[in-house]
């Protein structure tokens, strides 16, 4: 039987969502074992002078338990 968890992870990235998408991903994978999958819970932006200066993602990473 396998026993999974989920974590919330919040990624950013200068350029868009993808890219905040991808870097939490990878990041994800660099602390955690065994990562399944991700779905995106939220987005949001950073707006400074009426431009927008930084993309935000809320993750939730999927990842198998070990023994």
């Amino acid at each position: 039987m396998t026993v999974a968890r989920v974590t919330e992870i919040t990624a950013t990235s200068k350029k868009s969502f993808e890219e905040a998408v991808e870097e939490g991903v990878r990041r994800a994978n660099k602390s955690l074992k065994q990562v399944k999958g991700a779905w995106v819970k939220d987005q949001e932006v950073v707006i400074e002078k009426g431009k927008i200066v930084e993309y935000k993602v809320k993750l939730k990473v999927t990842f198998v338990l070990t023994d």
